[in-house]
């Protein structure tokens, strides 16, 4: 089928769900390049393939071609690839395992999309996305992992309660904190085999009421004229020190 006019209905549905409250109401969300349509569909969740006249992706599902004009007002890149795809938002596994990400109003798409690549990297079982998190089939979000959104278990919860259900599981909770605060180095082997850790907002980090849950603090040792670091940098240092073994 090939789809020439940017006023199709098809086509205006697809449109509206560069809006995130569409995306809740399909259940659905678009993807535009190779890389992130092949992980896409690994992962079993390509629906249809949108594909500009005489572009070829060797993908076994069902196809739409469409014009140039098309593939630009679907897009949310400058310079739009020739290949999209219509996805089904991925299912969510019961169990969390033993290595949790558990993220408290992270904003910046960026951020959340370097976090979740990061987190599929150094072996985190599940991420807790938290109230005021940003949206992470944001377009923006999923072509910073790279794919690996695909690939890992991503929920959605209110922190507190679910913070609360952790501690009777027995699981440590690790907060990041200067004051206080241990060096990441400092963990032992065992500490690193099960755990929550909580990473906070970019400007304000941890919420004070969701710290007070914590069972333990830390921070990572840097120059002392540093002030901080980007959420994302700090939260890959991070996971790469819980999933590294002396």
């Amino acid at each position: 089928m090939l789809i020439t006019s940017t006023d199709n209905d098809k086509i205006k549905e697809y449109s509206k769900l560069k809006e995130r409250k569409y995306r809740d109401q399909t259940g659905e969300f678009l993807i535009e390049g190779p890389h992130l349509i092949a992980e896409a569909y690994r992962a079993g969740i390509v629906k249809e393939l949108i594909l500009e006249q005489d572009a070829v992706l060797p993908l076994n599902a069902p196809t739409i071609y469409v014009t140039k004009d098309i593939i630009n007002k679907l897009s949310e890149v400058e310079a739009p690839t020739n290949v999209m795809a219509l996805c089904r938002k991925m299912e969510t596994k019961e169990d969390i395992g033993k290595k949790i990400l558990i993220l408290d109003g992270i904003q910046d798409p960026g951020n959340l999309g370097t976090i979740i690549r990061s987190s599929k990297a150094f072996h985190i079982d599940t991420i807790v996305l938290g109230e005021n998190t940003v949206d992470v089939y944001n377009p923006k979000v999923i072509r910073a992992t790279q794919g690996m959104i695909f690939h890992i278990n991503i929920i959605k919860k209110e922190i507190e309660p679910f913070l609360l259900s952790l501690k009777q599981l027995d699981i440590p909770i690790y907060g990041t904190k200067v004051e206080y605060g241990k060096d990441f180095r400092t963990l032992k082997n065992k500490d690193k085999d099960t755990f929550a850790l909580i990473m906070g907002n970019e400007g304000n980090g941890i919420r004070s009421e969701v710290l007070d849950l914590c069972d333990s603090y830390f921070y990572i040792e840097m120059a002392p004229d540093v002030e901080s670091l980007n959420v994302g940098v700090a939260a890959s240092i991070i996971l790469y020190e819980l999933d590294r073994r002396d």
